[in-house]
């Protein structure tokens, strides 16, 4: 019998702002700005950490390791929804629905945990700067990536195997894409165990990472007014205030869709929070960490100059 219901939605009608014609055409032309610039800035920032041997260090690799995962946060939904624009009440088929839903999960919840594993790394450079190396060795740099993607991996095989399958023709979903709150919205059978581990994975997911984050620079504040020299706290200032900016944009936007009462649809409002974690903070990667930063403008033309020498 699920089976049989699961086929009786073959594609979803993504509503989006297909209502407003006039916002959907501003939304299409800063979506496509903030996407080119989301492609292009982490694109380039994963190719110059790679190809640069001086920015082989733990920082880069987890900065590389999140540019990588952003780079794929953003063509898992926002090619696609560009496109949408240009169609009144576009569809998108069963299938192509899950996959853009669960890769999705996988990518955030990887997100989370990268950007604490980040304050950590920050942690032991300000704090215990002489054992910085000691202490984020390759072998333990590569270990945390490996469990938050393991992590993340087994929190969305467990999704997949919680999600509902009969949907009694209901195809309507009021948003951009694909959304695990939206789609379970649209179901007819028993959600409850579905819903409950959505509240709760999210809870720990977003939570743990963001409470570890802040009693991290808590401690690392505490080691910058310690510092006897300007010039030392300007330099750890520099150092964390990108990543601080990154997950200030991340988790604000992410616990007020996520950690917010339930309610029976999205409004307006909440679509477009839900774009800010989903392309703004993509976009704001390679922005603050090109932009603001030395060792990657350097290596940047260090590459320009060895391909004109070449």
């Amino acid at each position: 019998m699920g089976a049989t219901n699961e086929t009786m939605v073959t594609e979803f009608i993504l509503i989006g702002l297909s209502e407003y014609p006039i916002a959907q055409t501003v939304f299409f032309c800063l979506l496509l700005m903030t996407y080119l610039i989301t492609f292009l800035g982490n694109g380039l920032i994963v190719i110059l950490i790679i190809a640069d041997p001086h920015l082989h260090t733990p920082m880069y690799f987890f900065l590389c390791v999140l540019s990588s995962v952003d780079f794929m946060i953003s063509n898992n939904t926002f090619p696609e929804t560009l496109v949408n624009c240009f169609f009144y009440r576009p569809t998108i088929s069963f299938y192509r629905c899950l996959v853009q839903m669960y890769v999705g999960v996988l990518l955030f919840v990887t997100e989370c945990f990268l950007l604490a594993i980040m304050a950590y790394d920050r942690f032991a450079a300000i704090c215990q700067p002489l054992h910085y190396f000691q202490i984020m060795s390759w072998r333990f740099c590569v270990s945390l990536v490996t469990v938050s993607v393991g992590f993340s991996s087994l929190t969305t095989l467990t999704n997949i195997l919680l999600r509902p399958t009969d949907f009694c023709g209901q195809h309507i979903i009021d948003h951009f894409g694909c959304e695990l709150q939206s789609f379970l919205k649209l179901s007819c059978s028993d959600t409850r165990a579905s819903e409950l581990f959505m509240h709760l994975s999210s809870s720990f997911i977003i939570l743990l990472p963001f409470c570890f984050i802040v009693v991290t620079y808590v401690r690392i504040g505490i080691a910058v007014l310690r510092m006897s020299t300007t010039k030392g706290r300007k330099k750890a200032f520099s150092t964390c205030s990108s990543h601080l900016t990154v997950v200030i944009v991340f988790y604000g936007t992410i616990i007020i869709m996520y950690l917010k009462p339930e309610q029976t649809s999205f409004s307006e409002g909440e679509k477009i929070i839900s774009v800010m974690y989903g392309a703004v903070t993509p976009m704001l990667n390679p922005l603050i960490y090109s932009l603001r930063n030395r060792d990657v403008k350097a290596a940047f033309w260090r590459v320009i100059e060895r391909k004109m020498l070449d």
